[in-house]
C-alpha cells in the first residue's frame, strides 16, 4: 500500500477490516473528480465529517470518458487519485473500472454512502445494498457555480 496513491481492491479490504475491529465508521463517495476544484474539496470534508474514515471511488479514465464524452478525463486517473489522496479528509481512494461502483460498494460495506445533491436519493447506486445493512445513504448540497464543466467552459471562452 502506497501513501499518495490509489489502492488495490484487496488492500482496502484489509484497511476496512481494521477500521472495523476498532469500531470506525466508514463513509465511502464516488465520482470523476476530473480538476479537483473548491466544490470537491467542501463536498469530501463534509462526507469525512460524517464517520471516521472516507473512502474515495474514483472513476477510471475509460468509465470518465464514457460518462463524460472522448475529451475527458483532462487528468489521467493515477494523478486524481494522487490529489485525491494527499486531501486529509481522505483516507483511501480505489480506482474502478465499471460504470457504476456497485461492485466497490458491496465489497467495502460502507457505514455511509453519500452523492451531491443533484442525485435523487431512489438513483443512488448502492443505496438499497447499504440501507438494507443499517447503512445511511446522505446527500450533500452541491456548490453552485463550480463545477469541472463549468472551469472548462470557462477556459475555452464560454463564460461561467
Amino acid at each position: 500500500m502506497s501513501v499518495g496513491m490509489a489502492l488495490e481492491l484487496a488492500d482496502l479490504l484489509r484497511l476496512r477490516a481494521v477500521w472495523l475491529g476498532a469500531g470506525e465508521a466508514v463513509v465511502f463517495t464516488n465520482g470523476c473528480f476530473d480538476l479537483l476544484h473548491a466544490g470537491h474539496v467542501r463536498y469530501l470534508n463534509a462526507a469525512r465529517a460524517m464517520g471516521d474514515r472516507l473512502v474515495v471511488g474514483l472513476n477510471a479514465d475509460e468509465g470518465v470518458r464514457r460518462l463524460k464524452g472522448p475529451a475527458r478525463p483532462v487528468t489521467p486517473e493515477a494523478e486524481r487519485a494522487e490529489i485525491l489522496a494527499a486531501l486529509a479528509a481522505v483516507d483511501a481512494v480505489v480506482i474502478f473500472p465499471e460504470d457504476t461502483p456497485l461492485r466497490l460498494i458491496e465489497a467495502l460495506a460502507p457505514d455511509i454512502l453519500v452523492k451531491g445533491g443533484d442525485w435523487a436519493l431512489d438513483a443512488i447506486v448502492g443505496r438499497e445494498f447499504v440501507e438494507g445493512r443499517g447503512g445511511r445513504v446522505v446527500t450533500i448540497p452541491i456548490v453552485a457555480g463550480r463545477s469541472t464543466t463549468g472551469i472548462l467552459s470557462k477556459l475555452q471562452g464560454g463564460g461561467a
